[in-house]
């Protein structure tokens, strides 16, 4: 009986610090999935803030897009019509320069068939 009681004694001795175990077990395991909960809660934040930015962002751009296409389409009228001004104001410029300058090019013209006439000529003899 003694040895039986002893017996008991070691077995509920044993059960109870396996009970311990599995208890700090069960403390690690509920404090790992906390963590686990934090982190994804942090992680689900900032993907909701970013996502949210990035809305506001691009609401931002569409808003400034549709205030700059009147003023886009205006300047590019302007410049239009400045273009055809400079145009306007630049074709009697060229005409006059070209005026100019159109006898003194078919003056180096005539110059320069004359000059390949006479090396024609001349390698013609040194070639006979």
């Amino acid at each position: 009986m003694k040895y039986s009681l002893i017996a008991t004694i070691v077995v509920l001795a044993l059960a109870q610090g396996g009970f311990a175990q599995d208890a700090s077990d069960l403390e690690r395991l509920s404090q790992y999935f906390d963590e686990m909960k934090t982190k994804l809660i942090a992680d689900m934040t900032e993907i909701i803030q970013s996502h949210d930015v990035a809305n506001q962002a691009q609401a931002f751009i569409e808003d400034k897009k549709t205030q700059l296409q009147p003023l886009v389409a205006q300047i590019q009228e302007q410049l239009r019509s400045a273009a055809t001004n400079v145009e306007e104001q630049i074709r009697p410029l060229t005409a006059n320069v070209q005026a100019q300058l159109q006898p003194q090019i078919e003056s180096f013209q005539k110059q320069m068939e004359a000059v390949f006439d006479k090396l024609s000529k001349q390698t013609l003899a040194l070639a006979q």
